[in-house]
């Protein structure tokens, strides 16, 4: 499950352990279990912002400052839990739609 992260100085979720910035979560429909694993794991991405690997950058700054989402996700956008739980994809079609235009007669 991913989450989407913004910033945020009024309501805050979530606080990063390393330089205390806020961010409000935005879950997708979830258990407790689910959230609270998925809680864990924002944390610990949230601190990699501020790995040397990042640029070791301690401040606020080390995080986006846009909307993200946490935990990263490699694969393709197409089987993420949401785009799965979404309506059936339209598969393309090379067919045009044909539309049947009838002429009745006329009664008299």
């Amino acid at each position: 499950m991913q989450v989407l992260l913004r910033r945020s100085e009024f309501r805050q979720d979530i606080h990063c352990s390393v330089c205390g910035q806020g961010f409000r979560l935005y879950w997708e429909s979830s258990s407790p279990a689910e959230r609270s694993t998925t809680r864990s794991m924002v944390l610990g991405d949230l601190r990699d912002h501020h790995s040397p690997e990042q640029g070791g950058d301690t401040t606020a700054a080390a995080h986006p400052f846009d909307l993200f989402r946490l935990p990263g996700w490699t694969g393709s956008p197409r089987f993420t839990r949401t785009a799965m739980l979404a309506s059936p994809a339209r598969i393309p079609s090379e067919i045009s739609k044909v539309v049947m235009i009838s002429r009745q007669a006329k009664q008299r």
